[in-house]
């Protein structure tokens, strides 16, 4: 037991000394500050040139979103994910030791170039993430923590990083053993997480940009206003467009929808009126004993 207990002390230590670090001591590898200079250049984007002309500089619930922004990569992570990601790792890599796994890696993608290794990690998790956020969309429990990120009724970049604290726990522990498998590094997930934020933020950016026939690659402003939007086609009651960076996915799966241009749609979903505008009432949300509600998602 005590075992245990020195792992949870040490991963809240571990990471506050991280971030304390990572605030004080500015470097390319600082990812406090990359959050910082992408949110401050879409920001500039979006003052310069916005999709939404008669949006505020300061949308509604732009200051919720900013919060949010630092609580789910930074303060979350201090106060209960670090140490308890690391306690499940634990007793995970004790179970499978117990059957005489000692190394989950089956694809030694470390050895091969640079490049092929990110854009696998990059691929693989992109995929594993796109069948997540449907699962989020499908399942009635879990709907209602995606919620919070749907609440959302003007969009900007910061509304990327609005979503319940239990996303993070769904897409981690999913993503956890595909990655696992092809061993990718500490060094190549932050690469990796790094462009991800980049092109989650430019998804939810009001700026309007022409991708050509990229945009059948990657995720963009105006495909993913759709998957915003307050009420789904009947052809798809569960939502539209899931790719989180690449659209590919929707493209293949045949989940994208973008009808026209969705400039001026209003977003949301049904009884997004009643939902909680606080950030305690959004994260308290989900946990009721009442049946989640069926919306179609």
């Amino acid at each position: 037991m005590k075992e245990f207990i020195d792992e949870i002390i040490n991963g809240y230590v571990g990471y506050a000394n991280y971030l304390w670090q990572e605030i004080t001591h500015p470097a390319w590898h600082n990812y406090f500050y990359w959050l910082v200079g992408v949110s401050l250049f879409f920001l500039m984007l979006e003052w310069a040139k916005p999709w939404r002309k008669d949006q505020a500089r300061f949308r509604k619930d732009f200051w919720l979103d900013f919060f949010y922004m630092f609580f789910n990569f930074f303060l979350f992570s201090l106060i209960i994910y670090n140490a308890a990601s690391n306690l499940v790792v634990h007793f995970f890599n004790d179970l499978l030791a117990s059957i005489g796994i000692q190394n989950l890696v089956a694809f030694e993608v470390m050895s091969w170039p640079i490049w092929a290794h990110l854009l696998v990690g990059f691929v693989v998790r992109d995929f594993v993430q796109w069948w997540t956020h449907r699962l989020l969309h499908t399942s009635p429990r879990l709907w209602e923590f995606h919620k919070v990120h749907h609440s959302v009724e003007e969009m900007g970049f910061a509304a990327h990083l609005r979503y319940h604290w239990m996303e993070t726990i769904v897409y981690r522990s999913i993503e956890y053993i595909p990655l696992a498998l092809i061993g990718i590094g500490l060094r190549d997930f932050f690469i990796i997480h790094i462009f991800t934020l980049a092109v989650g933020h430019f998804n939810h950016s009001n700026i309007k940009v022409n991708l050509g026939f990229l945009k059948y690659i990657f995720n963009n402003p105006q495909m993913h206003i759709w998957h915003h939007a307050h009420n789904m086609p009947e052809s798809h009651k569960n939502g539209v467009n899931f790719g989180i960076t690449l659209s590919i996915w929707d493209y293949l799966f045949r989940t994208d929808y973008i009808p026209y241009e969705g400039r001026d749609i209003k977003l949301g979903f049904p009884g997004v009126e009643k939902f909680p505008k606080g950030f305690i009432g959004q994260n308290l949300h989900g946990f009721g004993k009442d049946k989640p509600e069926e919306t179609e998602r």
